[in-house]
């Protein structure tokens, strides 16, 4: 077997893509891209998913022209430290059950599930934007807003299994008025995931304006001197500033990396870093902010990563 083999999936509420790479070098982390495919995620049948992952992680094998590699999987949700079964999903037909059993049984081989949050981090982690930062702080901001923490090239877990879980604590510094305008999946009000994703951003037009638009269009408006749009452009950069210094009161990572949707607004990268300095403690704040390196493939790329051995460089 080849032993620089990795296959990683990216499970999605409405694709799931797999990707095959060659590990190349001891001492820095290459890869080369052998395979990629992607299919519909057959949403709402559980035993459907799991049939399907199986069939790519085959098909990535017939390129590898190798059988038995081990598999990383990125999950909308995460693995329950002390059931083994799938909690806070969105795609919700999988809560609940012992998936990563279930593809370990199914798969007769090594399989590693995680947040795909946690895949984006690990993957801009190891050879993207966050590539020689010991602690890289990776967030998700797209339909939902997740997050991932990688310290020295390795996930971040938490004993509960929910380290990085930063779209679901309350905006900082907002009145509970305010938050209470924001009703989240999970049960409560005023989530970051409720002001920070592409549909947070929509609500926030919303609010302000009466109008219900789709984010990339409130964007594009911005862009073209929309006065409504421009507002809730500028509420968007103060509550992302929030979410973010109150990440880096906490962790002070290295730096953040984005992904998702809204990375792709590129006033954040130019007006995010003097906000921050305004919540972060003391005045003062470094962090760098950028866009992930590898884009949309980073989930799949880092689930790849997540199934090299643990004693790997």
């Amino acid at each position: 077997m080849h032993s620089n083999w990795l296959i990683g999936i990216d499970l999605g509420g409405t694709k799931t893509e797999v990707i095959l790479i060659d590990r190349q070098g001891d001492q820095h982390f290459k890869s080369n891209e052998h395979f990629r495919k992607r299919v519909p995620t057959p949403a709402g049948d559980y035993h459907a998913t799991l049939e399907s992952i199986r069939s790519l992680v085959l098909d990535a094998e017939v390129q590898a022209g190798a059988s038995g590699l081990p598999v990383g999987i990125g999950i909308p949700g995460s693995v329950s430290s002390i059931t083994g079964r799938v909690k806070n999903g969105n795609s919700t037909w999988l809560n609940g059950q012992p998936m990563q059993d279930d593809l370990r049984a199914l798969l007769q081989r090594p399989v590693t599930l995680t947040n795909d949050a946690n895949c984006l981090a690990l993957s801009e982690a190891t050879d993207g934007a966050g590539k020689n930062h010991n602690l890289v702080f990776a967030a998700i901001l797209g339909t939902g807003c997740g997050a991932g923490i990688s310290v020295n090239g390795r996930i971040l877990t938490g004993l509960n299994g929910v380290a990085g879980e930063w779209g679901h604590n309350p905006l900082a510094w907002t009145p509970q008025a305010e938050l209470a305008l924001r009703p989240c999946f999970c049960g409560r009000h005023g989530c970051n995931e409720t002001f920070l994703s592409g549909t947070g951003l929509s609500l926030t037009h919303k609010l302000l304006t009466g109008q219900e638009q789709p984010a990339r269009d409130i964007v594009d408006h911005a862009l073209k001197a929309n006065k409504g749009a421009a507002e809730t452009l500028n509420q968007y950069l103060d509550h992302l500033a929030r979410g973010l210094a109150a990440v880096i009161n906490i962790l002070d990572p290295d730096i953040i990396v984005l992904g998702g949707g809204m990375s792709n607004t590129k006033q954040i990268y130019r007006e995010l870093p003097p906000r921050l300095a305004k919540y972060v403690f003391g005045g003062e704040c470094r962090t760098p902010v950028v866009k992930a390196a590898h884009g949309d493939s980073s989930g799949v790329r880092g689930a790849a990563w997540l199934s090299r051995p643990l004693d790997s460089p």
